[in-house]
């Protein structure tokens, strides 16, 4: 696993390339110290994880996130902070950032690494949990003007709960495979990435 590190902090990166690279499989390609440098480290390398820090000078994790992702969509970028911002977690899951969490939950950083390196989003636990109270901004929003049918609706809302398409084909007493392309529509017509987009979807605008 490839990985790259940005932090304004020279001590946080250190710290961080000792403690990763003691896992075999991860190795540091290169390292900055803010959101210029990981655009242009991002697209010198081209690893496997970016790992980063959100408020930097010159340019901030999020919005180096944004132009990164506008050229490679397929960019797993894992952010890593000190603070439980409720604004940057928002801003992290709508743009559609693989992960973040935080930097005193050092234990997690490597499972996190792996997770992300096989395709799952990860957030830590506290903040997954108020992910829910962060997004309900109520406001009425009409689905069917995007297409989305009431089937289609009705297992968003099953995602946004944070059921499994296993959990969502049972009580749904649909199979897995159907699941799977109701997902692939949904995605395709509110043009998000994955279902943790959609989750953040339903919750900003059920």
């Amino acid at each position: 696993m490839n990985l790259i590190i940005i932090d304004d902090d020279p001590f946080v990166t250190g710290a961080l390339k000792i403690l990763l690279e003691a896992n075999p499989n991860i190795t540091v390609l290169a390292s900055g110290s803010n959101g210029k440098e990981a655009v242009s480290l991002y697209r010198r390398h081209r690893p496997d994880i970016l790992l980063m820090d959100i408020r930097m000078e010159e340019m901030d994790g999020l919005t180096a996130s944004e132009q990164i992702l506008q050229e490679y969509p397929d960019a797993k970028i894992l952010l890593l902070t000190t603070f439980s911002d409720d604004e940057y977690i928002i801003k992290a899951l709508l743009l559609g950032a693989k992960g973040y969490l935080l930097k005193q939950d050092y234990a997690t950083i490597v499972p996190a690494l792996e997770a992300v390196a096989s395709g799952q989003t990860v957030f830590g636990n506290e903040i997954i949990s108020r992910i829910p109270s962060l997004m309900q901004q109520k406001e009425s929003f009409d689905y069917h003007s995007l297409d989305i049918n009431d089937r289609e609706l009705e297992i968003i809302r099953l995602i946004a709960e944070g059921l499994s398409n296993k959990e969502i084909a049972s009580a749904l007493f649909l199979s897995e495979g159907t699941v799977r392309n109701y997902l692939s529509s949904i995605l395709d017509k509110l043009h998000l990435r994955d279902r943790t987009q959609v989750a953040v979807f339903y919750y900003k605008h059920s």
